[in-house]
């Protein structure tokens, strides 16, 4: 009988705590919408691998190791960074780079708006993290999920649980972090101004020869981000080609929701008591939202700077859209926008200048792969 109960006897306190935070994610995932596809997988899979001796995870038994799913799906998915660059794939195929050409100045912005990351980076290293700890946690500033799972899983693999938790939670609490930064740090009359821009075609030709000339002049100057940029660029690829409309369509849709489903339950294999339960997940937690505050105030104090040589201004608000998080800061910076003017129109500006956040966030991951050593 003793066998029956074996994991009931086993279960610590601190596995309870793992798996109502693992409750309150699924919560978050189902009541308040906040990214769905990715924290209801990761919740559900904290449960499970904080269940004593469960089988998702490897278990030795007799001397012999018994490999687990989530450990297998761990080694194959995330270690060989195979499932972070499917996903870039599937982003890729999202992404129209179209408005980002008729209005190219915004691409400024996707630079000036990874600010955060190397800001993080120095809290990170002053908190006692080492300096590959703290690349990874700085990268949560890159407003970007796949590519700090990318990063961290290079540089710091047993803190990949607590980043990749702060990497998705702060970008579905956006719409609650950008608008109070915004608003201290710019006036009513500034966040009216209204932009003009160009609304002429952009060539099919100009739009395949962009993935292409990216991953080139990327891959001559840092060979490391190739991967990283290669794959959202073959994305986008599939998209503009015209001739793989149904692969362009999967990617988007069948590719994106399934891997995102494997990463999300495979990076809770990472969530165990253990591992988690520590002050550094605190202080990571605290540095995401950190990262997350300085990428929105680069991108506005940016705007705020190009408008002192400009003759016509920046709605400075475009420039927290910046970051990396697609679509969601376009959409808050265009509903800000209307709030303050209903017939003021942002967002094919704001969405250009989070496309570029796009490209920045990966450069930025790239650049840091390359630096650190």
């Amino acid at each position: 009988m003793q066998g029956l109960f074996i994991g009931l006897t086993a279960l610590t306190w601190k596995q309870l705590v793992m798996m109502a935070i693992g409750g309150i994610l699924i919560y978050l995932a189902i009541r308040k919408e906040y990214e769905p596809a990715l924290l209801l997988p990761i919740g559900f899979g904290t449960i499970l691998v904080n269940i004593p001796f469960s089988s998702v995870l490897d278990q030795v038994e007799g001397g012999q190791t018994i490999a687990g799913a989530l450990s297998i799906f761990f080694r194959a998915g995330i270690l060989t960074e195979i499932f972070p660059l499917l996903i870039f794939v599937a982003i890729g195929a999202m992404i129209d780079f179209s408005p980002l050409f008729r209005k190219p100045m915004l691409l400024l912005f996707g630079a000036a708006a990874q600010f955060g990351i190397f800001f993080t980076m120095i809290a990170a290293t002053l908190l006692g993290f080492g300096l590959k700890e703290a690349a990874a946690i700085g990268i949560i500033g890159s407003a970007d999920g796949p590519t700090s799972i990318y990063v961290a899983s290079r540089f710091a693999r047993n803190l990949l649980g607590p980043i990749s938790v702060a990497a998705y939670s702060y970008m579905s609490l956006v719409p609650i972090i950008q608008p109070p930064v915004i608003k201290l740090l710019t006036t009513r009359e500034e966040r009216r101004i209204r932009m003009d821009g160009s609304q002429r075609p952009i060539s099919r030709t100009t739009l395949i020869l962009f993935p292409i000339l990216v991953t080139l002049l990327t891959g001559f100057f840092a060979p490391t981000a190739v991967a990283l940029i290669g794959f959202l660029m073959f994305g986008n690829l599939v998209r503009e080609c015209g001739v793989l409309k149904k692969l362009s369509l999967a990617a988007q849709n069948e590719l994106s929701s399934l891997v995102t489903l494997l990463l999300g339950i495979t990076i809770a294999s990472t969530m165990t008591a253990d591992r988690f339960l520590q002050l550094s997940t605190l202080f990571i937690i605290g540095l995401g939202l950190l990262a997350f505050i300085f990428d929105t105030a680069g991108g506005v104090l940016f705007a705020k700077l190009l408008n002192l040589f400009l003759k016509r201004k920046v709605n400075p608000m475009v420039g927290a859209a910046g970051i990396s998080a697609f679509p969601m800061s376009a959409r808050v910076i265009h509903t800000m926008g209307l709030k303050e003017d209903p017939s003021n129109y942002l967002l094919m500006y704001a969405v250009s200048a989070n496309v570029s956040g796009q490209i920045g966030s990966v450069l930025a991951g790239g650049l840091i792969l390359a630096l650190v050593h």
